[in-house]
């Protein structure tokens, strides 16, 4: 098969944005197509461009085509939606990016709609501005779904505009240390040598933000476990979780492991580290990072909600329950999941928060911590769920955080400090 970048790109977003499939699943089927470097880098930004702009660039295409394309034909209309992200949106010449996604019909085995994409392309490099107007529906406008539109509007009146326009954002570049193997000053040092820049460091988690974001690979040390790749927010969890010596911890939820292994970093003393995780196939991931970092912990394939089935009987110290979210505070880096979750997917989740929660409670020691956590930023799976259970377990007291700040507990919105959108509360079990 020709490895037409194009003909990839649209195959890869209808099987995404039309069959439902998982950004992380397809992209990496049609990366694998492609040899150069430079062209999976030009396949990924494609793919996510478009995953960004999603409403936008039908709204053009809708402009040209009065009839939506359907069936085997679909996969063309994801063609020239990446026709026209390459003219809006990148630097790549028109002339070029016309051509080129004209040539993608041959590989996509429909010749005669060549012409339709040819014209539709040329007809949009000939609008005297692509600007969008205050009359466009706001779906289109700020390239969310109009449910979670709704949803932010309720939940963030004076905000939810700027959180719109953060989503929209490439995500940063952030850094953690293994303070097992060096520490942040000399790292710093060895980023210094070979001349990647670093914009900030977090005062309390000393997590590391790139000027720019740079290939794993000339990343020093990065393959013997000197450091790691980790969002800012995401790196507050263990300190917040404040391991001691010989505590037996929980990690629930815990895939890919990035919590898992920064706790065991800042305490390689404790007790014991389990983590779990609902998807076999993805405790490969723990597996890996554990492996590569120097690391170890007790790796279970369970269900939180049924603890049943993997406990042990040894009651846990302090648990990091990072529950399973709809996503919507790591949009920058996920853009697909605007167009997979749905507004139903919300309450379902709220439900298994409740009912994870519940039984995970169970395996915390009177005395001990439970950090909550989610990537989220709808109050229904934070600040409404932890109020609701606090309320309903006399044995719980919500904590004060400390990170810069004297909260109950810790949203984190889109961009904040270049971070991504997470949650953090602190759940206390009386003695």
């Amino acid at each position: 098969m020709s490895k037409n970048i194009r003909a990839l790109a649209a195959r890869c977003l209808y099987a995404v944005v039309d069959q439902g499939r998982s950004l992380s699943q397809e992209l990496p089927k049609q990366q694998a197509l492609v040899e150069s470097g430079k062209d999976k880098g030009l396949l990924q930004e494609f793919c996510y461009g478009v995953l960004r702009y999603l409403p936008e660039l039908e709204h053009h295409v809708r402009q040209f085509v009065k009839k939506p394309l359907t069936g085997k034909q679909r996969v063309f209309h994801f063609l020239m939606i990446v026709g026209i992200y390459q003219i809006k949106y990148t630097r790549i010449p028109d002339h070029a990016a016309v051509a080129e996604t004209v040539a993608a019909t041959a590989i996509l085995k429909n010749r005669h709609l060549k012409g339709m994409v040819n014209a539709v392309l040329r007809n949009f490099q000939r609008l005297d501005s692509t600007e969008l107007d205050d009359s466009v529906a706001e779906p289109v406008r700020f390239n969310h779904p109009g449910w979670l539109i709704k949803k932010l509007k309720a939940g963030y009146p004076e905000q939810w505009q700027n959180i719109l326009t953060e989503n929209l954002q490439r995500p940063p570049m952030w850094l953690r240390v293994n303070q097992q193997k060096t520490d942040v000053e000399q790292y710093l040092t060895l980023l210094e040598d070979v001349d990647i820049a670093v914009k900030y460091i977090a005062p309390v988690s000393n997590a590391i933000l790139l000027e720019q974001a740079v290939d794993v690979t000339k990343l020093p040390n990065f393959a013997d476990g000197w450091v790691s790749i980790q969002d800012g927010a995401a790196q507050a969890a263990a300190p917040l979780l404040s391991a001691r010596s010989d505590d037996n911890i929980l990690d629930c939820c815990a895939a890919p492991g990035g919590k898992t292994c920064h706790i065991l970093e800042l305490t390689p003393d404790i007790k014991a580290m389990t983590a779990i995780d609902v998807e076999p196939e993805r405790l490969v991931r723990v597996e890996e990072n554990l492996a590569r970092l120097g690391l170890t912990a007790n790796v279970i394939a369970g269900d939180a909600a049924n603890p049943i089935d993997w406990f042990d009987g040894e009651l846990f110290d302090r648990i990091l329950l990072d529950a399973p979210c709809s996503g919507t505070g790591v949009i920058r880096k996920n853009p697909d999941i605007k167009w997979l979750r749905k507004a139903s997917d919300i309450d379902n989740l709220v439900v298994l928060q409740q009912q994870i929660l519940a039984a995970i409670w169970q395996l915390l020691k009177p005395g001990g911590t439970m950090i909550y956590a989610t990537c989220s930023i709808l109050p229904e799976e934070n600040t409404m769920q932890v109020s609701r259970f606090v309320e309903q377990n006399a044995d719980a007291t919500l904590a004060t955080i400390d990170m810069g700040q004297d909260a109950k507990d810790w949203q984190i919105l889109p961009g904040q400090d270049s971070m991504d959108g997470f949650y953090y509360a602190k759940l206390l079990k009386k003695s």
